[in-house]
């Protein structure tokens, strides 16, 4: 694939995410310049890396503790973007259907801090629980993983 078809993909699912959003994007926040190829970023320049969105996450992990079965959790992974470009954030998946995770949809400006909403349901769920979520963001390197945890008890 060449780059004029990348940068193109992920411009069209850049404006698709920025759509809507609690705090929209202002007209000239998103541009091609935001659309970075991080697979490509060790090719960069120092100068030109600097220019580089950065996420930074307060934790990458949380723990819930000791739960019931069948309870649903949720916890935000706060993070703020510290480069100098805005941070697009193009996928977040879990490992597992019962871990759903809802990241901002729109361009997060540098300086600016948001929030990954996760939801853990224990249903069917025993024992010590691990699950990741694969965060995708314009930024080098592209994945960041979150982590959750519990020990999930029967209620009987």
């Amino acid at each position: 694939m060449n780059k004029i078809t990348i940068i193109t993909l992920l411009l069209s699912i850049g404006m698709m995410f920025g759509g809507c959003h609690r705090k929209p994007a202002k007209e000239g926040d998103f541009s091609v310049k935001d659309v970075h190829i991080p697979q490509t970023a060790e090719g960069l320049s120092a100068k030109e890396a600097e220019k580089l969105p950065v996420i930074e996450f307060e934790t990458k992990t949380y723990d819930f503790g000791d739960v019931i079965e069948g309870e649903r959790l949720t916890y935000s992974f706060k993070f703020k973007n510290t480069g100098k470009s805005n941070l697009i954030i193009y996928s977040s998946e879990a490992t597992c259907g019962c871990t759903t995770s809802q990241p901002p949809k729109a361009p997060i400006r540098p300086g600016e801090s948001d929030e990954i909403l996760v939801t853990f349901d224990s249903k069917g769920q025993k024992g010590h629980v691990e699950k990741r979520i694969l965060v995708g963001a314009n930024t080098y390197p592209v994945e960041t993983i979150l982590t959750i945890t519990a020990n999930v008890s029967s209620n009987k």
